[in-house]
């Protein structure tokens, strides 16, 4: 029991390690960075996915939470200027400190829910249906910080920003306003690069299901659920 533990705890330190190199060495690549925050990474949630697809929920959670954490201090650019008076970003402390809780540490360790479909007999089928619900929680967690702290953007975002043609701002403009305009408006921004992000994730669970490594490991654990 003490050397399947010690084996999970390492596995589960390089794993988060690795998704979390990914997602650096992704952030310092100008083209996949949105321009007022937001990353396509190229599966840099997988390898939590993978956690909690092999080691169960608990497992999952814990290793999700560990890597918010690591996503907080990568983006320690973005969170700081929240906390810095003369910033652009300010919210006030308490504002901020939600907004990190929101965007960081609840939307990154909700991906720990991946590992509910673990039981399947298709391992294929339990990693895409896992990594599908656990990264679109994720959207949904950064829809919900985008939409409460940065709904005043909205109006600006489709007339003068991203969204170029006038017939899809119009219509957007003339059918949603205040709340609602900031929940599409939210939906849509961090569609941009959640979107992209969910389909590249279930891609990618697909290509690691086949894997011997993953398949072996798998199976010397399926009498420890």
């Amino acid at each position: 029991m003490k050397n399947k533990t010690t084996l999970k705890l390492v596995t589960s330190a390089m794993l988060i390690t690795l998704g979390t190199v990914i997602s650096f060495i992704c952030e310092l690549i100008p083209f996949l960075n949105l321009p007022f925050g937001g990353t396509i990474t190229v599966c840099s949630l997988l390898p939590i996915v993978i956690i909690s697809w092999m080691y169960g929920l608990k497992w999952g959670f814990g290793s999700a939470f560990v890597y918010s954490v690591l996503q907080t201090v990568i983006g320690l650019k973005t969170v700081s200027a929240l906390f810095i008076p003369d910033s652009d970003s300010y919210m006030g402390l308490e504002v901020a400190i939600v907004i990190i809780l929101i965007d960081y540490i609840a939307a990154f360790t909700s991906v720990g829910i991946s590992g509910v479909f673990r039981k399947l007999k298709s391992k294929t089928l339990a990693l895409v249906l896992g990594s599908i619900l656990g990264t679109v929680l994720c959207y949904l967690f950064h829809v919900l910080s985008g939409a409460v702290f940065y709904g005043a953007w909205a109006e600006w975002f489709f007339t003068d920003t991203i969204v170029k043609d006038w017939r899809i701002s119009k219509a957007i403009m003339e059918n949603f306003s205040g709340t609602s305009l900031a929940v599409v408006y939210s939906f849509i921004y961090n569609g941009c690069y959640m979107i992209p992000e969910i389909i590249i994730t279930a891609v990618g669970a697909a290509a690691v299901s086949a894997l011997p490594q993953i398949k072996k490991e798998r199976e010397s654990l399926k009498y420890d659920q």
